[in-house]
C-alpha cells in the first residue's frame, strides 16, 4: 500500500484504485465510494464514511474490527440497549430530531470497538455508560487489548449484513448461539481478565443509530443518504421488437 501510495503521489493524477479491503481504502483513498450490488451507497473523505456511515452496510464494511450491532429501543432521552440505558447525548439528540430519526422507537444501534474502555482507566464518566460483561476472550496486541464478550440478545437481522458478511465470507462479523458477541478495544493499561467479570465504558458521543427496516442512519448528515435504486424499466409487448 505504500509503495503505491507513493506512486500515485509522484504521477501527481487523479488515480481509481477498486479493492474489497477496507484498510487499503481508508489507507489510500483521499475519497471513498462504497458499491452494493453496483449501487452507490455513499461517497467521501474516509473520516466522512467512518464518523457518519449512510447505512449499515456502510457502517459495517468501514472499520476494523467491525462495528457491534445491537438490537435498541428510543425512550425519550435513552437508548435501551442490552448492556444497559445509554443517554443520547445533546449533538445526536439535535441530529435525530433534525433528521430522520424523529419519534422512532425500535432501532439498530452501532457500536465501535474503540469506543468502549476498562471503566476503571475512564476519569470521567458522565460521557457514556458503564456495565458489567464477563470476558471470554482477551487478546493481547501488546499496545491495546481485544476484548470479547457476549451480551444476552438476538442478532440484529438486516439483509445488509447478510450481505455484507458474504462478501468478505462471514470472518469478521460477530456470531454466536448464545447470544450476540461484542468486541471491545482496551488501553493496554486495562487489568480485566479472561474469565472474569469487567466493568466496560462505552462513550455514548460515537453511538450510531439506524433504521430496523431500511438500515439507513437515523444520524446521517443532510444529503449523505444514498439514492434509492433505480426502477427496472420493463417493455410493454408493443415496445418489443419482432424476431
Amino acid at each position: 500500500r505504500t509503495e503505491i501510495s507513493r506512486i500515485q503521489q509522484q504521477l501527481e493524477t487523479t488515480t481509481i484504485y477498486v479493492t474489497h479491503d477496507q484498510t487499503e481504502a481508508m489507507t489510500l483513498g483521499d475519497r471513498i465510494a462504497v458499491m452494493r450490488a453496483g449501487i452507490l451507497q455513499q461517497v467521501g473523505p474516509p473520516s466522512e464514511l467512518y464518523g457518519h456511515p449512510t447505512n449499515l452496510f456502510v457502517a459495517g464494511f468501514i472499520g476494523s474490527p467491525s462495528m457491534n450491532f445491537l438490537a435498541g429501543e428510543i425512550s425519550g432521552d435513552n437508548v435501551h440497549l442490552p448492556i444497559g440505558d445509554v443517554r443520547i447525548p445533546d449533538e445526536l439528540r439535535h441530529r435525530l430530531e433534525s433528521g430522520t430519526g424523529g419519534g422512532r422507537r425500535g432501532v439498530v444501534a452501532g457500536l465501535r470497538p474503540e469506543h468502549f474502555e476498562d471503566a476503571a482507566l475512564v476519569p470521567d464518566r458522565s460521557k457514556g455508560t458503564t456495565f458489567m460483561a464477563r470476558i471470554d476472550v482477551l487478546e493481547s496486541m501488546g499496545s491495546e487489548f481485544y476484548a470479547y464478550f457476549v451480551i444476552a440478545s438476538e442478532e440484529v437481522s438486516s439483509t445488509e449484513l447478510a450481505e455484507l458478511a458474504e462478501d468478505i465470507g462471514g470472518s469478521d462479523l460477530p456470531r454466536t448461539s448464545g447470544g450476540v458477541q461484542v468486541t471491545a478495544r482496551l488501553s493496554a493499561e486495562s487489568q480485566v481478565r479472561q474469565g472474569e467479570e469487567a466493568e466496560l465504558w462505552f462513550d455514548a458521543r460515537h453511538l450510531q443509530l439506524f433504521d430496523q427496516e431500511s438500515g439507513r442512519s437515523l444520524l446521517a448528515k443532510n444529503g449523505s443518504q444514498p439514492p434509492a435504486p433505480p426502477a427496472l424499466a420493463i417493455p410493454a409487448p408493443s415496445d418489443t421488437l419482432p424476431g
